[in-house]
């Protein structure tokens, strides 16, 4: 018989003696157990009137451990018995997971078959080495008009989605994952309502974008490092895809949902407060999760990061650090959201820093040519609503309200209707008046009435309607 180096390391593990401990105080979320050896990030557990609680290790005292429950503290008592496991918790990896529903743990909850085929990795992963990251040189396309064209994002970037709440980042996100080039979609839902998880999957993403994505889910009621646990398990899933040369697609709802779990168990372990009640705990582990994102030698990890900004202050303390990590960012506005302009997104607010490296000049040209249109608008928009621009005073505020409805058009898409990225690129050359895709020297709308006649319709029926 022979013996593989893991049943020896198991059998050599079972062969140790088990030394318990116990429960020494309970304070708020935190567990603190004495009695036992474990290091930070290991995992112990609980055993509570016949049931197990799962731990793990925050913080090290000098007199024993500080834990963070996976569940409910309700049954534990002082004294109950505490064992350590030697190790961190791991995660199940797999092609199986494609179509697949789970909890933060890594658990499937969509009453599906049990997963089979898998391997089981630690949930904590190594970033791409910077000097053999791939640079970002291609465009991944998105489904979206105003992205691929105004915003464009590369395989490999991270994002940011910047906007307060019930703006449609949630909407926007599962546009995208029907919408995007890359054949692997990965979802965190960190923090959510409840009610909202099953519309998401049923309205939003539906069966064809489930078919080719993972959903890990961690509602609102879980346990805040459960919360945790859920970014980082839906991205050592992505990172195993990656690492087998797949492009990925990791989508995280919401960055900020993971920072306040953060900073439930770092004030909960002892933290000072700094910046707003967040310990600074907070700060040191956005990076460590974003920077995991990104190109490497094999495949790419495009990560697109929704910000629930604080009473729509885009420079809150999340917000502020998040922009600082990411390569570019998409400002969604209530203005444009309760005007039912969707995608809500403030195009002259939201730029991509991978932009130059991933399109042509011809390309930038046009961007930068809708960019000037519509900062002319905005810039003469008070003059124009009172009366008092006279036309024909700047030829480019006259080119802007002449093509202002075929703008919207373009920009307006319905959460049903994606389109590849050479078709984005090409409808906007249509529009600026020129659909060989070089600067527009006209001022008319003809360049609108192509953009209609190519299109017709945007999942509203404006582009067929202002033609």
């Amino acid at each position: 018989m022979t013996w593989s180096t893991e049943l020896l390391a198991a059998a050599r593990q079972a062969t140790l003696p088990r030394r318990t401990g116990r429960v020494s105080r309970l304070v708020g979320l935190r567990l603190e157990v004495e009695g036992i050896d474990a290091a930070v990030g290991d995992a112990v557990r609980v055993w509570r009137d016949g049931s197990v609680l799962d731990a793990e290790v925050v913080a090290v005292h000098g007199d024993g451990l500080a834990c963070m429950p996976l569940g409910e503290l309700k049954g534990v008592r002082y004294g109950d018995r505490v064992e350590a496991t030697g190790r961190p918790f791991t995660v199940e990896v797999g092609e199986c997971l494609l179509g697949r529903v789970l909890d933060g743990l890594g658990r499937p909850i969509d009453d599906g078959p049990a997963l089979s085929g898998t391997e089981h990795v630690l949930i904590d992963g190594a970033p791409p080495h910077p000097l053999r990251r791939e640079m970002i040189d291609r465009q991944l396309g998105l489904g979206v008009r105003a992205v691929d064209t105004l915003v464009p994002c590369g395989r490999g970037q991270r994002l940011g989605i910047f906007a307060g709440s019930g703006v449609g980042k949630s909407s926007l996100l599962s546009m995208i994952t029907r919408g995007t080039d890359a054949p692997v979609a990965v979802l965190a839902l960190v923090g959510e309502r409840g009610r909202e998880v099953n519309e998401f999957l049923q309205n939003d993403l539906g069966p064809e974008g489930l078919a080719r994505s993972v959903v890990v889910v961690a509602t609102s009621d879980a346990p805040a490092l459960v919360r945790i646990r859920a970014a980082f398990t839906a991205t050592r899933i992505a990172e195993w895809f990656r690492d087998r040369g797949t492009d990925v697609v990791l989508m995280m709802d919401s960055l900020t949902r993971f920072a306040m779990a953060q900073r439930e168990v770092g004030l909960s372990a002892g933290e000072p407060p700094v910046t707003r009640g967040y310990p600074p705990s907070v700060f040191s582990l956005l990076p460590k999760l974003l920077e995991r994102a990104g190109a490497s030698d094999r495949g790419s990890i495009t990560g697109l990061y929704t910000v629930l900004v604080d009473g729509d202050d885009m420079n809150e303390p999340i917000a502020d650090a998040a922009r600082s990590i990411l390569d570019g960012h998409i400002v969604l506005s209530r203005r444009l959201a309760t005007a039912g302009h969707f995608p809500s997104i403030e195009v002259l607010e939201s730029i991509s820093r991978v932009e130059p490296a991933i399109t042509t000049p011809e390309q930038r040209s046009l961007a930068r040519e809708l960019r000037r249109l519509l900062a002319a608008a905005r810039d003469a928009k008070d003059l124009i609503e009172i009366g008092a621009y006279v036309a024909g005073t700047n030829p480019t505020v006259d080119r802007a309200v002449a093509l202002t409805d075929f703008i919207e058009a373009f920009l307006c898409q319905d959460v049903r209707d994606v389109q590849p990225v050479d078709r984005s690129w090409s409808l906007l050359a249509a529009l600026l008046g020129d659909p060989t895709g070089t600067r527009p020297t006209d001022g008319t709308a003809s360049g609108a009435a192509v953009l209609a006649g190519n299109d017709g319709n945007d999942g509203h029926g404006r582009l067929g309607e202002v033609a």
